[in-house]
């Protein structure tokens, strides 16, 4: 998204901060109208970017999700700072009005929960959600709606990193997907390393999704989201469905259900 560029005024703008990026979306009703992504750190970034977006409507609701405290509150503060708007946070001003059968959900990360419930709202089924981040996570949705857990993994990024750091000749490398041109077989190490990695998501994901099919007895449906979701999974026939701004849409829908709610109480 180029800043300027959206004619259209938002009615929501959702900031899901990460733990290395915070994640801009516009909405214009339920349309995600435009997004972009800063790094987490840079509360004076993503003030600017805010600001660009609301323009002189200061009534537009700012919603923060968060796995990463500290850069959300500096971001609060400086959208405060720059477009005088209280942001408001998942949790606390914000409730996910979704069920879960964990044994103890107050570690649950919000993207996980996001997600989940975007998910959710949008296919109204069982589904497998795989979130391709600095972790990488792999959660289960059951038909009722209710978010029964999953597993959580380390990123391709974080793979590689430990790979360097835990070894004495291997490289730090960028995560990017190896050339399949030059075929299945590693044929120097940086290229080994790039299709260990990739393969360990892979093989990792399709495991887990034979294993949630055979608790549940059915196969779900798989939605894949973030940002390597697209370049890993777009030849995978398991993922139905590739939907990179999955969190934003659980902003969305966790607002819509919350403003429901306060107009069904007396």
């Amino acid at each position: 998204m180029t800043p300027g560029e959206n004619s259209l005024q938002p009615s929501l703008i959702a900031i899901a901060v990460g733990n290395t990026r915070a994640r801009i979306g516009a909405f214009v009703a339920t349309d995600l109208n435009a997004s972009q992504s800063l790094p987490a750190e840079d509360a004076a970034a993503v003030a600017h970017a805010v600001a660009e977006l609301v323009d002189k409507n200061r009534d537009v609701p700012i919603v923060i999700s968060s796995v990463n405290g500290a850069s959300a509150r500096a971001i609060s503060q400086a959208i405060l700072d720059r477009s005088g708007i209280s942001a408001l946070f998942i949790n606390s001003d914000i409730l996910v009005p979704m069920a879960h059968a964990l044994d103890d959900a107050s570690t649950l990360g919000q993207d996980r929960i996001l997600c989940a419930y975007a998910a959710f709202c949008r296919v109204k089924q069982a589904c497998v959600v795989v979130d391709v981040g600095t972790a990488i996570t792999v959660d289960f949705v059951d038909g009722e709606g209710t978010f029964q857990g999953g597993a959580i993994a380390p990123g391709v990024t974080m793979m590689l990193r430990a790979l360097h750091e835990r070894t004495a000749a291997l490289p730090l490398l960028e995560a990017t997907i190896p050339d399949a041109a030059r075929g299945v077989f590693g044929k120097d190490t940086r290229h080994a390393m790039l299709l260990g990695a990739r393969a360990a998501v892979i093989g990792m994901v399709r495991y887990l999704i034979d294993q949630y099919a055979d608790s549940y007895g059915a196969y779900p449906q798989v939605i894949a989201t973030g940002g390597d979701a697209a370049s890993l999974f777009e030849d995978e026939p398991l993922v139905e469905h590739i939907v990179p701004d999955l969190q934003l849409v659980g902003i969305l829908e966790a607002v819509k259900a919350n403003d429901a709610q306060s107009h069904e109480t007396p």
